[in-house]
C-alpha cells in the first residue's frame, strides 16, 4: 500500500471519490470490487476527520429507539451482526451495562421493553448476544467503580468495537489491490464541467504542490463537513460536535452507557486499548470546520457527568491523557437539538450530476455506499451486484480467523512478543501479521513495546510507515497507531520516534524538524 500521485495521470476514469473517510473507502473498494475504474482522492490523510473521531462502535444505537428510528436500527443490527462474522479482527464483541437508579430517567421496565425490541431487530441471535437483567449486587459486581447509592439493579446488552481509522485504511488497502488509483494528501479544488455536468477534478498534490485534471464520467462527493463547498444549489446538511476523552483504566471489558444528569443525553464509557473512552458531546456547531475547538466547558461537561456515576474516582483536567473532537454531518432540520436528528443517510443529486453523501453512520456507511454504487452502475449502465456483504475483509481474505489467531499467538510467544501486544496485532494487521513477525526476527529489538504502558510493539510501527501510506509524523502517531491520543508522549519520546521514521521515509533534519511541529501542534 504505496502513494503515487502519477496513478492519476494521462487517463480517465469511471469514477472519482472526494473524500477518504468511511463512506468514501466503501465506495472506492465496492466500486473497485464491481470492475469500475476508480479513483479516491483527500485533502488529508484516509480518516483523518470523523471518521477517525467516532466512539469507536460498530452498534444499533439504543438510543435511536427514543426517536423511534427502528428502521435505521434495524439496519445497522444487521451490519454489526454481518461484520463480526466477515471481520472479527476488526470488529470484536462489546457488552455495555444500563444502571438504574431510582431517579433515572428510564425505569427498569421502560429499558426492558427497549432491550427487548433491540434483541428482536437484531434478529435471530444466540442467548449470549441477548440482554440480561441484572441485581444491584450483580451489576456492581460487573462494575465496582459504579456509585451503589440509588441503584437498584441493571442491565447489560451486546454491541461491538472497532477502531475506526484502521477500518477505514483496511478498506482504502482493500480498494487499491481491486485496481482504485487511492491517494492522499490529494485536495479537488475545483470540479470540471461539461456541457452542465460534472467530468472530473482539478486535484492538488499536497506533498509536492503538482495540479492536475482528472476526467471522470461521474464524481462522488463524500467529503463529509466539506460538502457544503461542492454543492451550489444550497446546502442540505447541519452539523454537530461530538468530543471524547481519554482517560486512565475503570472498566475491563465491558462499556457503560449512561445519562446525564444535567441534560438527559446518552454518553458512554468505553475499554478502549487499555485506557477509557468517554464520550461524546452533541452540540450544533457552525464554526471553522477545519479548526474545530475543545472547550472547557466541553471538557466540564464530560468529567461531571461521569463524576456523578463513579464512586472511586474523581477525573480532573489533570487526569485527561488524551482528547479529540469530530463533527457529525446531520441532514437538515428544524429541530434544536442534534440528539433529536436522526442519524439516517441520504444520497443527494445536485443538477450538475455531482453525487454528495449526507449524514449516516459509521456502522451503516457499507450499505449506503451499496446504494451509491448501485446509481453510479445505473448511470454508467452496468448491470451488477454488491459483492461487500459477508465478504471477508481485505486483511482477512482466504483466511480463517481462529488458525490466524492460534498459529499467530504462538509465534509471537517464540519471538518474545507479550499476549497483550500479540493479540493486539492481529487485531490490527489480520492476515498480514506474518510481515510484523518477520521484522522481529531480522530485529528481535522490534518486539519491545513503544512505551511501556501501551500493547504497541516497535515493529508495528516499523510495518506501518513502510507499508501503510504514511505521509506526515501524525498520520503514524494518531490514525496508524493512536499514541498521540493514548499516551502522554514527551518531546523526547516524541523526538525519538520521529528519528525513526525520518530513518524509514529518507527525511532530512529540516522535514523531520518540521513533522515534530507538526505533530506537537495537532496533539
Amino acid at each position: 500500500m504505496h502513494r503515487d500521485f502519477s496513478q492519476l495521470k494521462n487517463q480517465s476514469f469511471d469514477v472519482l471519490v472526494c473524500g477518504g473517510g468511511i463512506y468514501g473507502a466503501w465506495t472506492a473498494y465496492d466500486a473497485a470490487l464491481r470492475g469500475l475504474k476508480v479513483a479516491i482522492v483527500d485533502k488529508g490523510d484516509w480518516a483523518c476527520a470523523t471518521s477517525s473521531a467516532s466512539s469507536k462502535l460498530i452498534h444499533g444505537g439504543l438510543r435511536y429507539l427514543e426517536t423511534f428510528d427502528f428502521k435505521l436500527v434495524k439496519k445497522t443490527l444487521a451490519e454489526r451482526r454481518m461484520f463480526l462474522q466477515a471481520a472479527p479482527h476488526r470488529v470484536w464483541p462489546l457488552r455495555f451495562g444500563v444502571p438504574v437508579y431510582k431517579n433515572s430517567r428510564i425505569g427498569s421496565f421502560q429499558l426492558k421493553i427497549g432491550l427487548a425490541l433491540y434483541d428482536f431487530l437484531a434478529g435471530n441471535i444466540p442467548t449470549t448476544q441477548k440482554h440480561q437483567y441484572h441485581s444491584k449486587a450483580d451489576f456492581i459486581e460487573h462494575f465496582p467503580y459504579l456509585d451503589p447509592d440509588g441503584l437498584t439493579g441493571g442491565f447489560t446488552y451486546f454491541d461491538a468495537q472497532t477502531d475506526d481509522a484502521r477500518f477505514v485504511l483496511e478498506l482504502i488497502d482493500g480498494a487499491c489491490s481491486a485496481g482504485a488509483a487511492c491517494v492522499n494528501y490529494c485536495e479537488a479544488i475545483e470540479l470540471i464541467a461539461k456541457n452542465g455536468k460534472v467530468g472530473g477534478a482539478i486535484v492538488q498534490d499536497k506533498i509536492t504542490d503538482e495540479t492536475l485534471t482528472i476526467e471522470a464520467s461521474l464524481v462522488v462527493d463524500t467529503t463529509g463537513r466539506w460538502s457544503s463547498l461542492f454543492q451550489k444549489d444550497g446546502d442540505s446538511s447541519r452539523l454537530s460536535k461530538g468530543i471524547h476523552l481519554i482517560l486512565p483504566k475503570v472498566l475491563n471489558d465491558e462499556a457503560l452507557l449512561l445519562t446525564a444528569q444535567s441534560d438527559g443525553r446518552v454518553f458512554f464509557i468505553i475499554p478502549w486499548y487499555g485506557l477509557t473512552l468517554l464520550g461524546t458531546t452533541d452540540s450544533n456547531y457552525d464554526g471553522d470546520i477545519d479548526d474545530i475547538p475543545i472547550t472547557d466547558e466541553d471538557i466540564k461537561y464530560l468529567l461531571s457527568e461521569a463524576n456523578q456515576v463513579l464512586k472511586f474516582v474523581n477525573w480532573t483536567e489533570q487526569d485527561i491523557i488524551g482528547k479529540f473532537t469530530g463533527l457529525r454531518v446531520l441532514q437538515q432540520s428544524n429541530n434544536d437539538s442534534p440528539s433529536h436528528i436522526s442519524r439516517d443517510w441520504v444520497l443527494k443529486t445536485s443538477p450538475n450530476g455531482l453525487l454528495s453523501s449526507i449524514g449516516g453512520k459509521f456502522t451503516s456507511a457499507r450499505e449506503d455506499a451499496a446504494i451509491i454504487v448501485d446509481t453510479l452502475c445505473k448511470n454508467l449502465g452496468i448491470h451488477t451486484d454488491c459483492p461487500t456483504f459477508g465478504k471477508a475483509f481485505p486483511w482477512l481474505s482466504n483466511t480463517d480467523h481462529q488458525s490466524l489467531l492460534n498459529t499467530s499467538l504462538a509465534k509471537a510467544q517464540h519471538l518474545g512478543i507479550d499476549m497483550e501486544s500479540a493479540l493486539l496485532l492481529v487485531k490490527r494487521h489480520g492476515n498480514r501479521v506474518s510481515g510484523i513477525f518477520d521484522l522481529c526476527e531480522d530485529d528481535p529489538a522490534l518486539v519491545k513495546r513503544i512505551t511501556p504502558e501501551l500493547p504497541f510493539i516497535m515493529a508495528d510501527l516499523v510495518f506501518c510507515t513502510r507499508h501503510e501510506m504514511v505521509m506526515h509524523l501524525d498520520d503514524l502517531l494518531r490514525r496508524r497507531i493512536p499514541m498521540l491520543i493514548l499516551a502522554r508522549i514527551t518531546p523526547d519520546q516524541l523526538d525519538q520516534l520521529a528519528n525513526i521514521t525520518s530513518k524509514i521515509l529518507g527525511w532530512g533534519a529540516k522535514k523531520t524538524y518540521e513533522e515534530l511541529n507538526r505533530c506537537l501542534q495537532n496533539s
